[in-house]
């Protein structure tokens, strides 16, 4: 059998046909894979961005709710309009400027350097004293902590003349504390006027019941009752128990001004204290037992610090919204 011979010519003419189809084959290929990976690329952005704009928004959205929740906590704990109490600043400031336990030039410049200057109110409260009640509000709390800090030093008290704070070595070692040592709005040194004067007058069942109650108040600055008033906070709140004795107030209310009084002072502190009372004991700020929220298992240095632990433990602690006020003097 004879081999067939393709002829030459055929030969030549499919080969360059090849030579031109290849190029064009690869030309191809790599055309559509540069169209297939701009398509993918371009929906991967588009659904990304898609994602990336639920995310915000999700994000905004849980902003604004913590937001929300803040400023409702916050407002439990330091209500807009205040908190009352049921007796008045009555001649406690002209009292306390004629003794010299304030200096009334010192005490406005501190407000003044603190960029809060003294109200007509306040100087009012002062120089003339008042009849209205005392009323702790967001604007004032860092005026009542030092006016209050001023009439418990001075005010004649078995606290502090028989009480813890003089314990450790007797009067003269009483004025080291930051209570006495840090008062510097007097016309002379704290001790010289630490419970020399009666500026509220008490009967001794009145003595006996701000004892009672003072023994069972803390405050997160420290591990002491405001029975052992050894820094400012403890001598103001001591000072407004006095006061509310005079005016005949509960052992119950007392607790309960406390409670505000100290939210007021510390309102970090009892935001954290607000937040765990909603979520471990289901109640609300105003919900919350006072006598339980002031005690040395809640509102002591120990105990804050305990319960910002278990917030923590929790996932629940946030940031209080940011307030002004000051921490005395």
């Amino acid at each position: 059998m004879s081999e067939f011979i393709e002829p030459v010519g055929e030969t030549s003419q499919k080969s360059d046909i090849k030579a031109k189809l290849v190029p064009l084959l690869v030309i191809s290929v790599l055309l559509n894979a540069f169209l297939l990976g701009y398509f993918f690329r371009y929906r991967f952005s588009e659904t990304r961005q898609i994602k990336d704009l639920q995310k915000t928004t999700q994000t905004q959205t849980v902003n604004s709710a913590d937001k929300t929740e803040q400023e409702a906590i916050f407002s439990e704990i330091n209500p807009v309009e205040g908190y009352s109490l049921k007796v008045s600043f009555g001649n406690l400031g002209p009292n306390m400027i004629k003794l010299g336990v304030i200096d009334l030039k010192k005490f406005e410049d501190t407000y003044e350097r603190s960029a809060q200057p003294l109200t007509k109110e306040q100087i009012t409260i002062l120089t003339r004293g008042s009849d209205q009640p005392v009323v702790i509000t967001r604007d004032n709390s860092y005026f009542l902590l030092n006016f209050f800090w001023a009439v418990g030093l001075a005010n004649k008290s078995k606290i502090l003349e028989e009480g813890q704070i003089t314990k450790p070595g007797g009067i003269k070692e009483a004025g080291n504390f930051a209570s006495t040592g840090g008062w510097t709005l007097g016309k002379e040194p704290a001790m010289n006027y630490f419970s020399k004067s009666r500026l509220i007058a008490l009967t001794p069942a009145q003595e006996e019941l701000v004892s009672r109650a003072a023994s069972n108040i803390f405050r997160p600055c420290c591990n002491n009752s405001t029975a052992f008033p050894d820094c400012n906070h403890g001598m103001a709140l001591l000072g407004v128990l006095q006061l509310m004795a005079s005016g005949g107030a509960t052992e119950e209310e007392m607790y309960k001004a406390a409670k505000y009084f100290n939210a007021y002072w510390f309102p970090s502190n009892y935001y954290d204290l607000a937040l765990f009372f909603k979520n471990s004991l289901k109640q609300s700020f105003a919900e919350a037992d006072a006598r339980l929220v002031v005690s040395g298992e809640y509102s002591s240095s120990a105990g804050t610090q305990k319960v910002k632990q278990w917030l923590a433990s929790k996932g629940l602690v946030q940031e209080p919204p940011k307030t002004g006020g000051g921490c005395g003097v």
